[in-house]
């Protein structure tokens, strides 16, 4: 065993018996081998060995009668006397006394010991490989994962960046858009268009407000002038009478405060006309809906603008004559409505022309009814008709009078209309006159 933990020595008889081993007893579990393979073995060895006649003389007591069926190529493999049923790489040699065979000494090549640290160093070889394996596998589903992740971040990446790239937007004046475009309709292509059309929105209302805030400049400037030309009226006629009062005639003075109570009026129109515009577009009007028989309404209005009407020779006519509606409404913001909307059609109707206030079933069920008013006028131009609700806006063709006109009464009556929840409709021709019409609902037939 000096020689290493790979050897194993038996000495066997010729029949194949154990005699001795250089083993544990308790390990060895034949008593017997075969010997076939030890002639095998020998004789192999000596057939391939240059012998000289003395060397082949002194081994003819060697019993080397094998069958030629046991001479085969190596390894050659023995019985392992550890092993009931296994076999190993063995070498044997004759032992001999006084030329005559006694036995054979049987040496088991990479013996049990030598198995056992083998089996150790692949077993240890397995756990570095399994180690180094798991290692890679690690490495490489750690790159999968980081590739994953890049893969489902990137767009998410894109989407923060080009929303922080809208701070830097001018957004006065170019269209804010986050100009993705995801590889495949998903999640993150509804996130970006979902972005877009919020982003088209707030575009939208931007530019509302900043038309908003336009009109509200222009309004100002043209309610300022308005306000300033009959208050500077008003104060020099009165500054006139305070200064002058005892040098003026009575006819003189008399003028003077004619024209100064003509224009305080006017003043007064126009104030009362800025804070009913401004009640009604901060929602803080409400309506005192009771029953009203409409054609009483109608031609109560008609009657207080006829000597206004007949001073141009305008005629006002009701159609049809007997207007038996009755309706659930507020009276004093629907006369409002009709009246802005007759004084309005008598200043923009020339002399003998004809004014017409009607009453019709508008819808199928007959619960309807459009109340509208028609001048035989100068008429709007077509691409100006969307323009005429708006606070302080003048046609281009509009005619101008003796008296001062704040330009808020179609304003104010279409949102009094609005409250109605109807709309205030136009329809005009150049030179043919206009129609101004709105609904409200019928509640019974007098």
């Amino acid at each position: 065993m000096m020689l290493g933990p790979s050897f194993e020595f038996y000495y066997v008889d010729t029949q194949g018996k154990i005699i001795t081993y250089s083993a544990d007893p308790s390990k060895v579990k034949r008593t017997h081998i075969d010997t076939s393979p030890i002639k095998s073995v020998i004789s192999n060895r000596i057939n391939a060995a240059t012998l000289s006649p003395q060397n082949a003389a002194s081994d003819t007591s060697v019993d080397t009668s094998v069958d030629n069926n046991l001479i085969t190529s190596l390894p050659i493999l023995g019985d392992d006397p550890r092993q009931l049923n296994h076999q190993k790489i063995f070498s044997a040699a004759p032992v001999l006394r006084d030329g005559e065979l006694q036995g054979y000494l049987y040496i088991i090549i990479r013996g049990e010991n030598y198995d056992s640290i083998m089996q150790a160093v692949k077993a240890n070889n397995q756990f570095g490989e399994s180690s180094i394996i798991a290692a890679i596998s690690l490495a490489v589903m750690l790159l999968l994962l980081l590739g994953l992740f890049r893969y489902f971040t990137l767009p998410l990446c894109k989407i923060s960046n080009a929303i922080k790239g809208l701070s830097n937007e001018n957004w006065e004046t170019q269209k804010l858009n986050l100009n993705l475009t995801m590889s495949q309709d998903n999640e993150l292509q509804l996130v970006v268009t979902t972005i877009n059309t919020m982003l088209g929105q707030i575009q939208k209302q931007f530019s509302q407000l900043q038309n908003i805030d336009e009109q509200r400049r222009v309004l100002l400037a043209d309610l300022s002038h308005d306000l300033r030309t009959p208050l500077a009226s008003l104060q020099g006629y009165i500054e006139t009478l305070h200064i002058h009062g005892e040098k003026l005639s009575a006819v003189e003075r008399s003028k003077f405060i004619d024209i100064s109570m003509k224009n305080s009026k006017n003043l007064k129109l126009l104030i009362d006309q800025i804070f009913e515009l401004a009640y009604l577009e901060g929602g803080q009007v409400t309506l005192q809906n009771e029953s009203v028989a409409l054609g009483e309404l109608i031609y109560d209005v008609a009657a207080k603008f006829e000597l206004k009407a007949a001073a141009k020779r305008i005629n006002i006519t009701v159609d049809p004559a007997e207007c038996n509606y009755q309706i659930f409404a507020d009276i004093g913001k629907l006369e409002r409505v009709l009246s802005n909307l007759i004084d309005n059609a008598i200043r923009h109707t020339p002399e003998d022309g004809e004014i017409t206030l009607s009453v019709a079933e508008h819808s199928k069920d007959g619960k309807k009814l459009e109340i509208a008013v028609k001048d035989t006028g100068i008429g709007i131009n077509q691409n100006e008709l969307t323009h005429i609700f708006n606070a302080r806006y003048r046609a281009s063709n509009s005619q101008e009078d003796k008296q001062s006109h704040a330009g808020l009464g179609l304003a104010i009556s279409q949102k009094l209309v609005q409250l109605f929840n109807s709309e205030l409709s136009v329809e005009s021709q150049l030179g043919k006159g206009t129609r101004f019409s709105f609904e409200v609902v019928k509640t019974q037939l007098v």
